[in-house]
């Protein structure tokens, strides 16, 4: 099911956008305040969809699209806010620092910022990288690395089985939150 290549470091395959989707939620499920998501990626690996499914673990029900020409949406009505932040069209660290985005990093809701590339230095220190990478027409790799304790107990809770799955029946078949292949 997972593929586990270090204490903090997670590889990932998707088939499908159903499966990356249930990642998303399972991952947000497990989100607290404060928390940042980093999603790299060329066009069209998924990130956007990713952070659907994000938004979904969440209890969010709008419709979560990509912020690439508003650069922050907010959702709020979930058990969390979620910011989608996208810097895809930033020039650098100086302009992400004028836009005062720290309110959303360090506020009561979840961060999921598109295309962190263009201003690292600006974002927070202590996050949760995904890098998407496109392995087919629907496939996509997801490597996922935990930077800070915060974010290595996050992994580690990413794997554990969810809460009230328990032990299943004699005969039943396997139950399980999101399907993917290891790496």
């Amino acid at each position: 099911m997972v593929g586990v290549v270090g204490p903090q470091v997670l590889d990932f395959i998707s088939h499908s956008v159903a499966q990356t989707q249930r990642l998303g939620a399972r991952l947000g499920q497990l989100l607290r305040p404060g928390d940042v998501i980093l999603l790299a990626g060329e066009f069209g690996a998924g990130k956007t969809c990713l952070t659907q499914g994000i938004a979904r673990g969440l209890g969010i029900t709008r419709r979560v699209t990509s912020p690439s020409f508003t650069l922050v949406n907010e959702y709020p009505g979930g058990r969390l806010p979620l910011y989608h932040i996208d810097l895809y069209r930033v020039t650098g660290v100086q302009e992400v620092l004028d836009l005062g985005l720290d309110e959303y990093f360090y506020g009561a809701g979840v961060s999921v910022v598109e295309w962190p590339g263009q201003a690292l230095a600006a974002l927070p220190p202590e996050h949760l990288l995904i890098e998407l990478s496109v392995i087919g027409k629907t496939k996509r790799e997801l490597h996922i690395t935990a930077v800070g304790s915060r974010y290595g107990d996050l992994v580690d809770r990413l794997l554990a089985p969810a809460p009230g799955s328990g032990p299943l029946p004699p005969g039943a078949p396997p139950r399980e939150v999101f399907r993917c292949s290891p790496i």
